[in-house]
């Protein structure tokens, strides 16, 4: 059990501190509601003002999101790979190009619907 107290010391301060940030700040932060705060937020896409007005979402919101997955996602995966490259050996090598070549479609689509365009 002694291996685990400073572990549990540090789960129990993790939760004071996240139960007693949220107990602050309900009683000191303001309570001015209006009907802009309470409104739902879609990402700045204006609200739909029903259930039945079914819009469509613009392109432009999945490629800003397809842009994310494909240019952040794809370094995060790819350190491990260059960090451990030496040990790998080839099965490494053709795992990097297989996965690089899998991210490459939605590049290459999002390249031509224009979602890298600075309009």
């Amino acid at each position: 059990m002694e291996n685990y107290l400073p572990f549990l010391i540090m789960l129990g301060v993790a939760m004071l501190v996240a139960v007693g940030g949220l107990a602050i700040s309900a009683i000191v932060g303001p309570k001015r509601f209006n009907r802009v705060k309470v409104e739902n937020y879609e990402c700045g896409i204006d609200p739909t003002p029903s259930a039945g007005d079914h819009g469509r979402f613009p392109v432009k919101y999945y490629l800003v999101a397809m842009t994310f997955i494909v240019f952040d996602i794809e370094v995060v995966f790819l350190y491990p790979w260059a960090v451990s490259f030496g040990t790998l050996g080839l099965f490494g090598l053709g795992a990097a190009f297989f996965f690089i070549a899998l991210i490459t479609v939605p590049f290459i689509y999002e390249w031509r619907r224009g979602g890298l365009d600075w309009d």
